[in-house]
């Protein structure tokens, strides 16, 4: 079985139409296991590293160093002094600084949930350690499970207090989940905003020569750029990032020493302003006024949240090295030299980019800043991609297509409804609100709110996973939590001057991940509720009016074994056929809290009692890419003839995959809330991709069992 994706391995969401997402419990017994393939991974040499930390200056760090395009043109200043402009560098300076050196790059890429990152990750990693499957019971729903991955959550430590707390609060634990997907849609509401107004803050600069293009030609043209950008993302973040990277690496290069000749020429004491001294004197002078301009400020860690999010597609090390050797360095030089030209031309902030730069470098800049704000967009897209990937995988949201675009590494892959998706919603974004400084706020809105949820999240890790000492936790509370807070209140004055746009996006994100989320529960229960038992089992298949046919059955199910049951679809399919192939395999897919499932445990093969009747378990994590075509039918009847002791050649000829097709029959006796939230989830569940195609399950072999359960 090909585990390393390619150009057009899909990821499903499940093999069943029944499926939910299960966490898997510790396992008391031994069972058969097999590998498809053998591990090998190797280290990635110091070259090999320094290529990944190249390459990923066309998609991490796109939206953060590009920031100095749109920063000063977003803050109402009036009549600025000297003064001020030393007070805004300093709290830019020191927001970098803390938020972007310290939070993101030394610590949250240490909370990575084997190679993946972002707020999904973090969610899924405290589940993990705390035990958590299910936000709708008090209890795992599987753990009685023996057919399970007995390794998962070997190792682990006992959990904290605070640990243990939300694992018996069904509160806590839905506040949880409701943080991380909350995080999860902002996110994606930056893969909309961050495309959006980089390449309209970039078109604009045309302007500057040529005063008469209207906003609407500036807006046409933007719009049209991105949507080129998004047309070329089904060609992979390899081959993007490695056509991009030349790109941003001219612009990281060239803005810097740009604005080391505007500190030479006009303010060589800038770096003065490091000291935290002009940040008390910055609001001691402007008080409100000042707490109102953070709302621009914070624009200048734009992007920031890309570091952590897009970890899996390149690794720690190569992110790191870019951000500290290049990224950093870049925009304090940058925003040193955009001050200094400031302080000596203080009415030009609303085009604080193109105005300090030299006239004869406008043009190749210009060309520059174009192509660097499209590369901008890049770091939010591949975010997007990923997010939405682990929450598909995980069942959080309907099942769409996911490719995987490199045979290396499982991190990078494309999703096209997502991609064209977020095509229209941003040039909807930049044809409805064309002003610059209405997207800014709503950017404000969605920086803040994502790095603030980032925060909680880590102050989770650091308490229940690292063990980390109460000092350094209160003092990493004391500073990040006091600082982004801050920032949130200025920025949600904005909320009226387009600061709603993201929560627009939010609501209607959230609203569908609830929707399917919720519709995916209440199956589940039904199947535990009505759950065909093994002595029941044994009834049927000894039934002598049940003929048993010659080949190989693999019955798709979300429950089984002793601890669980059976799906009612198999009952259901048993009573009304009256017929059945001699070897059942009752599959269940599984998606583990974990990024990736070694080879050696994909597989668990079972024999459940009753003659010629097994359970297969095939285990995958989130970042897995998952096929059924190759040898899996090979790999599990080599373990079936183990248990039988005789070889079943004749079997792999006549193979059939059956999965139930359940619809909710919704009577009036529901309550208006369950006909309305079924209605929606039967909705979406019809219109999105069904989950043995996506498995690359040939057509001919495929048969669907319809039921209908009682809401």
């Amino acid at each position: 079985m090909d585990h390393t994706g390619g150009s057009n391995g899909e990821v499903p969401v499940a093999v069943d139409d029944n499926a939910a997402t299960i966490t898997v419990a510790n396992s008391r017994f031994n069972i058969a296991q097999c590998s498809s393939s053998s591990c090998n991974q190797q280290g990635t040499n110091k070259w090999a590293t320094l290529l990944l930390a190249y390459k990923s200056l066309g998609v991490v760090f796109g939206g953060l160093v590009t920031s100095p395009l749109y920063v000063y043109p977003s803050m109402a200043l009036k009549s600025p002094t000297k003064d001020d402009y030393l007070g805004i560098y300093s709290i830019m300076f020191w927001t970098l600084t803390l938020i972007g050196v310290v939070k993101y790059a030394c610590i949250a890429l240490k909370a990575d949930d084997q190679g993946e990152g972002g707020t999904f990750a973090l969610y899924s990693l405290l589940c993990r350690h705390m035990n958590i499957g299910s936000i709708t019971s008090t209890t795992s729903v599987n753990s009685q499970s023996s057919l399970s991955y007995n390794n998962l959550h070997q190792g682990f430590e006992k959990p904290s207090r605070l640990g243990m707390f939300i694992e018996r609060s069904l509160i806590a634990r839905r506040v949880l989940f409701f943080i991380a997907i909350l995080g999860m849609c902002m996110l994606i509401g930056d893969g909309i905003l961050t495309p959006a107004i980089s390449v309209l803050s970039a078109m604009d600069g045309i302007r500057g020569p040529f005063p008469e293009f209207s906003n609407s030609l500036v807006e046409a043209l933007s719009a049209l750029v991105l949507v080129v950008l998004f047309l070329v993302q089904k060609f992979g973040t390899g081959r993007v990032s490695f056509l991009f990277s030349p790109i941003m690496g001219a612009w990281t290069l060239t803005t810097p020493v740009i604005g080391i000749y505007n500190i030479i020429y006009y303010y060589p004491s800038i770096f003065k302003a490091i000291s935290p001294h002009y940040i008390y004197q910055f609001f001691s002078r402007n008080g409100h006024e000042g707490w109102l301009l953070l709302n621009g400020m914070v624009l200048c860690i734009t992007g920031s949240e890309a570091l952590f999010a897009d970890l899996g597609h390149f690794n720690r090390p190569s992110i790191q090295i870019a951000f500290l050797s290049l990224i950093y360095p870049s925009l304090v030089l940058t925003y040193a030299g955009q001050t200094a030209y400031l302080i000596k031309n203080p009415n030009d902030h609303e085009d604080g980019f193109y105005k300090f730069i030299p006239k004869n470098l406008y043009w190749p800049m210009f060309v520059i800043a174009s192509l660097a704000a499209i590369v901008a967009s890049q770091s939010l897209i591949s975010a997007t991609f990923s997010v939405i990937k682990q929450s598909v995988v995980l069942d959080y949201f309907p099942r769409i297509k996911i490719v995987h675009t490199s045979s290396s590494n499982e991190g990078q892959v494309y999703s096209p409804e997502t991609n064209y998706t977020l095509m229209v919603l941003c040039v909807a974004v930049i044809l409805i609100f064309g002003d610059g400084k209405e997207i800014g706020n709503a950017f404000g809105v969605v920086i803040i709110l994502v790095m603030l949820i980032t925060t909680l999240l880590l102050i989770l890790v650091m308490i229940i996973i690292w063990k980390t000492p109460p000092l350094l936790v209160t003092l990493f509370t004391l500073v990040f939590l006091t600082l982004e807070t801050i920032y949130t209140t200025s920025v949600f004055t904005k909320i009226k001057q387009g600061g709603w746009i993201p929560f627009a996006i939010s609501l209607i994100l959230a609203f569908i991940m609830f929707g399917w989320f919720y519709g995916r529960q209440r199956k589940l229960q039904y199947e535990l509720t009505h759950k065909l038992d093994i002595n029941h089992l044994k009834t049927l298949i000894s039934d002598p009016s049940l003929q048993r046919v010659p080949g190989l059955c693999f019955f798709y199910t979300n429950i089984q074994d002793r601890g669980e049951g059976f799906t009612p679809v198999f009952g259901h399919f048993l009573k009304n056929m009256k017929s059945i192939h001699q070897v059942i395999v009752l599959t269940t897919l599984r998606y583990l809290l974990v990024p990736k499932v070694g080879p050696d445990k994909r597989y668990v093969v079972k024999p459940l009692g009753p003659k010629g009747v097994y359970g297969c378990l095939i285990q995958y994590g989130y970042a897995d890419s998952v096929s059924l075509q190759g040898d899996f039918v090979s790999q599990v009847v080599c373990l079936i003839e183990s248990f039988e002791g005789r070889e079943m050649g004749d079997f792999r000829e006549a193979v059939v995959h059956v999965r139930g097709k359940t619809r909710f029959y919704v009577s009036k006796k529901c309550t208006r809330f369950d006909r309305f939230m079924l209605g929606f989830y039967e909705f979406m569940h019809s219109n999105c991709r069904s989950g043995l195609p996506t498995l690359g399950v040939p057509l001919q072999q495929r048969i669907e069992v319809g039921m209908l359960y009682e809401a």
